[in-house]
């Protein structure tokens, strides 16, 4: 059986005070791969789900700071036990900047 694919946006974050971020679109993602897989191709750190296709946004710019134990992705699992699926937009960034950044939400501009 074939691996199931996707398109996936990764949304790198740089700065969430600054609101500092690049959209970059994935094409053929196999979703049977780790979110360590995943990691490792994108080499950072952390990824946490931004919006799935036809579900509620984020009022947050850059990323909710909400359900962090659903939304954030585990190492161990794959893409599509996380809830990744097509059109799936992805935040990844440094973790200890989210971490910092979530208890004093403050912007710079």
């Amino acid at each position: 059986m074939a691996a199931e694919e996707a398109t996936v946006t990764v949304r790198l974050i740089r700065s969430f005070e600054h609101r500092n971020f690049k959209p970059v679109v994935y094409h053929g993602v196999n979703l049977d791969q780790t979110v360590k897989e995943f990691i490792i191709f994108l080499k950072q750190d952390t990824l946490k789900i931004l919006h799935q296709a036809h579900k509620a946004k984020t009022n947050e710019l850059v990323l909710g700071l909400d359900d962090d134990d659903t939304l954030l992705l585990k190492e161990d699992r794959t893409l599509k036990d996380s809830g990744v699926a097509s059109e799936t937009e992805i935040a990844f960034f440094c973790g200890e900047d989210y971490k910092r950044y979530k208890a004093n939400p403050t912007s710079s501009w």
